[in-house]
């Protein structure tokens, strides 16, 4: 089973599998929606519906595109879990209004006053719409999707996220998992597995998902408030992570002296930062038995569960346009 194969135009278009499992990182979506689209598109009461219109053509691109027979968009119960931050309190911190160091998980991720409203519409075109939602509480909709990848027996997986946080996800059994990177925008998606993450980073294509993440905790994220490792880089990450098989043989060579994989300059700078990296690991990795809960059954539907509530939000909203290029998208996709 693989989900390579027949690719051509800016997305890659290909011919549907069988069956095959979407997952999109909705909040990731809607904010690139909300930065990309310009604020002058707005309802007929002036009301902004920039990300609710970008969302909705996202979403109707990439089924058009991709051709998923199973789709869940992801959300973010928490964007901030306590779990995290029990951890490694610095998590996210700088993203807390008011209190950056010391505020508690669960508090709402600071979201623009332009796009806070529109999130409740896109999420009513997509119920109307019969496009399964999924989160989890107490998890990040990276859990959610590294959820229900790691679940996956049957079908093809393909992510669809602006985080490369979700670049740890990528596998080849049981069944393919990949990410649709859309950190430039959906004209520049990359289509990443094991193999481009690998080239890309130059961690071991082997477990290049696992050691993704494993360079993630030794290079650090200041945007995820991350320290790292003081003094190790990406590329020095890399090379470290590529000679062990897995975090705990890698954190055991730290304090023996006799193992040679590791000079004495990067174990002094390991050494230095045990405390961090052993609470890093939960961290960093998505969870992969978060309580995922979906809104309805995860099959793509070939036309609207309620045409007439879609129909009541394409007026009132004046979306009808990309309404349609939904509706079309899903009429399509049954062909």
């Amino acid at each position: 089973m693989s989900w390579e194969g027949g690719y051509s135009g800016k997305l890659g278009r290909v011919t549907r599998p069988a069956q095959s499992l979407m997952l999109l990182d909705a909040a990731s979506l809607y904010f690139r929606s909300f930065y990309g689209v310009p604020e002058s598109i707005t309802a007929p009461d002036g009301t902004p519906v920039n990300a609710v219109r970008g969302f909705t053509d996202m979403v109707a691109r990439l089924i058009t595109d991709r051709r998923p027979s199973r789709l869940v968009a992801c959300l973010d119960l928490d964007w901030r879990p306590a779990f995290r931050v029990e951890a490694l309190p610095s998590y996210k911190a700088h993203r807390v209004p008011g209190e950056p160091e010391v505020a508690p998980a669960g508090l709402p991720e600071e979201v623009p006053d332009l796009l806070a409203p529109q999130v409740p519409v896109l999420l009513e075109v997509l119920a109307a719409a019969g496009i399964a939602t999924g989160g989890a509480e107490g998890y990040e909709a990276d859990d959610v999707i590294g959820t229900l990848a790691a679940g996956e027996r049957t079908d093809p997986v393909l992510a669809v996220s602006g985080d490369r946080d979700l670049m740890q996800i990528v596998r080849d059994e049981p069944v393919p998992v990949r990410l649709l990177y859309v950190g430039r925008g959906l004209a520049k998606a990359e289509h990443l597995g094991p193999v481009e993450v690998a080239a890309k980073y130059g961690v071991p294509v082997a477990r290049a998902g696992e050691a993704y993440a494993e360079m993630a905790m030794l290079r650090g994220d200041p945007s995820d408030g991350l320290p790292g490792v003081p003094g190790v880089g990406t590329k020095t990450a890399a090379t470290i992570v590529g000679r062990f098989g897995s975090w705990d043989e890698l954190r055991a060579a730290v304090t023996d002296r006799t193992d040679t994989r590791l000079s004495p300059p990067v174990r002094t700078k390991l050494a230095t930062a045990a405390p961090y990296l052993s609470v890093v690991e939960p961290v960093v990795r998505v969870a992969l038995d978060a309580p995922v809960e979906l809104d309805r059954p995860d099959a793509l539907p070939v036309e609207p569960v309620d045409p007439d509530r879609l129909d009541a939000l394409a007026e009132r909203w004046g979306i009808g346009s990309s309404i349609e290029r939904l509706r079309a998208a899903l009429a399509k996709n049954a062909r």
